[in-house]
């Protein structure tokens, strides 16, 4: 007989998959919702539906005026605002429960690389759950742009990276915010990550004085100027937080050119 409540573990285990497909692929048909039907023993309609009620909540989606399911549960809500509150730990977590409910490792279930781990101890669970940790934010982030780059449209994942907004290494709470990142090629990835252009709050690329000098050098010009002041193409959910872009430009930023 068909289950009909749906318990906690297997709704944090259907919002890791929301995370992890364009919401433009979320339906019946698609490979990974029923994959996870079968691990949850549930339909593939009853998957794809839930999948659309996490949708109605992203605000993302709403600032376009799509709205998922209209109607759906509290429990939902609860879960959305979890992952919000603590990516770090909801996210692990919830990678967790899905090698659980697949009866396989979490190293398996996360397609984590096992060279160079640590043999065992919590040297190597802290190395497992960092590994883990990056590859759901990559997914996540990869997910939301539909696999383009934000900045070019580039549309070939082995040369995109999650890139994140605020570095690492300064917010650790909003490592694994996906509106903490932006999908972009190596190249882009790069030249933002070492503060030579920034993202402005509304959106637009703003290169820094030190390429603008450097525009002497045919493969800069072509790379970068005719990205100057055009518009990112935005994700279709987890849209870059304004805060987040806001610290990039005043702190990472290496120049800010003026109007």
């Amino acid at each position: 007989m068909q289950k009909i409540n749906w318990t906690r573990n297997e709704l944090i285990i259907a919002f890791n998959l929301y995370c992890k497909i364009p919401f433009t692929k979320i339906n019946a048909s698609n490979k990974q919702v029923k994959e996870l039907s079968g691990i949850l023993g549930r339909s593939v309609s009853a998957v794809a539906l839930k999948l659309a009620n996490f949708a109605r909540l992203d605000p993302a989606l709403q600032n376009r005026n799509i709205s998922g399911m209209r109607h759906g549960g509290k429990a939902e809500i609860e879960i959305w605002k979890e992952f919000h509150g603590n990516w770090e730990e909801l996210t692990y977590q919830s990678e967790r429960l899905l090698a659980k409910y697949q009866g396989v490792s979490l190293e398996s279930s996360a397609k984590i690389d096992l060279d160079n781990l640590p043999k065992e101890g919590k040297e190597r669970e802290t190395v497992i759950q960092s590994r883990v940790n990056q590859n759901f934010f990559r997914l996540a982030i990869l997910a939301s742009y539909d696999n383009r780059c934000c900045i070019t449209g580039l549309h070939l994942p082995e040369l995109l990276v999650a890139s994140h907004i605020v570095p690492w290494s300064v917010d650790k709470e909003n490592r694994l915010n996906p509106c903490n990142g932006l999908c972009m090629n190596l190249l882009h990835d790069k030249a933002f990550d070492r503060g030579l252009m920034t993202i402005t709050q509304d959106y637009k690329i703003i290169l820094s004085r030190k390429l603008i000098k450097s525009l002497k050098d045919t493969s800069v010009e072509s790379y970068f100027l005719p990205f100057d002041n055009q518009s990112i193409m935005l994700p279709q959910r987890f849209l870059p937080g304004k805060e987040y872009l806001k610290y990039h430009n005043e702190n990472v930023f290496v120049d800010v050119r003026q109007a």
